[in-house]
C-alpha cells in the first residue's frame, strides 16, 4: 500500500510541476513585464508630444501678440501695445515651464527605452535557454525511462531523481524570473513641479515688467515713435 500511495503521489506531483509548463509560465510573465515597460515608453512619449503641441500653440500666440503690439504702436495706442506685451510676458513664463517639462520627459523616455532594450535582450536570451532546457529535460526523461526498463531501477530511485531535477528546474525558473524584475529598478520617476516662494514670484513679476518695458521701447524705436 505504501508503494502504491507513493506512486500515485509522484504521478500527481509530476503533472502539477511539469518543468515545461513552469518554464513557459516564467517566460510569459517576463513578456508581460516587457509589455509593461513598452507601455510606459508609449505613455511618456504621448505625454511629451502633448506638451510639445501645447508649446507650439504658445509660440503662435506669442507671435500674434507681438504683431498686435507692433500694430498698436503704429496706431499710437501705447495702452493696447502694453496690454499685448503683458499677455505675451505671461505666455513666455508658461512656455518656459513647458520647455522644462518636455526636457524631463525626454530624459525619462530615454531611460525607459534603454531599459526596454536591455529587458528585451534578456527575455530573448531566456527564451533560447528555456527551449534548450526543455529539450534537455525531454531527452533526460526519455533516457531515464529507457535506462529504467533496461536496468530495472526501482520506483523509489526514479522518484528521487525526478525530485532533484524538479528542484533544479525551480531554481533556474526563479533566476529567470528575476531578470525582468531587475530592469524595473532602474526606471526613473518624474519629479513633480513645485512653485517658488514669495520672493521668487515677486522677482518674476519684476522681470516680466522689465521685459514688457523693453519690448515696448523696442517697438517704439522700430516704428520711429
Amino acid at each position: 500500500m505504501s508503494t502504491v500511495v507513493k506512486a500515485k503521489m509522484n504521478t500527481i506531483m509530476d503533472r502539477a510541476e511539469d518543468p515545461n509548463e513552469t518554464l513557459d509560465y516564467s517566460y510569459q510573465k517576463q513578456l508581460e513585464l516587457l509589455q509593461n515597460v513598452k507601455r510606459g515608453v508609449a505613455e511618456v512619449t504621448t505625454s511629451k508630444k502633448r506638451l510639445e503641441l501645447q508649446r507650439a500653440k504658445l509660440s503662435q500666440k506669442m507671435d500674434q501678440l507681438e504683431s498686435q503690439a507692433r500694430e498698436a504702436v503704429k496706431s499710437d495706442r501705447e495702452d493696447l501695445a502694453r496690454k499685448a506685451l503683458e499677455r505675451k510676458s505671461a505666455i513666455i513664463v508658461q512656455a518656459q515651464s513647458l520647455d522644462q517639462q518636455i526636457a524631463e520627459l525626454e530624459e525619462e523616455q530615454a531611460k525607459l527605452e534603454a531599459a526596454e532594450r536591455r529587458l528585451s535582450a534578456k527575455v530573448e536570451s531566456f527564451r533560447v535557454k528555456k527551449e534548450t532546457i526543455k529539450a534537455q529535460y525531454s531527452a533526460a526523461e526519455a533516457q531515464v525511462k529507457v535506462t529504467e526498463s533496461l536496468t530495472g531501477i526501482s520506483e523509489e530511485m526514479a522518484d528521487v531523481g525526478l525530485a532533484v531535477q524538479r528542484s533544479e528546474e525551480k531554481i533556474e525558473t526563479m533566476k529567470a524570473r528575476s531578470f525582468a524584475l531587475d530592469e524595473l529598478v532602474e526606471k526613473g520617476i518624474l519629479e513633480e513641479f513645485s512653485g517658488g516662494d514669495d520672493v521668487e514670484r515677486e522677482l518674476a513679476e519684476v522681470r516680466a515688467r522689465d521685459r514688457i518695458e523693453s519690448d515696448l521701447a523696442r517697438l517704439k524705436s522700430e516704428e520711429g515713435r
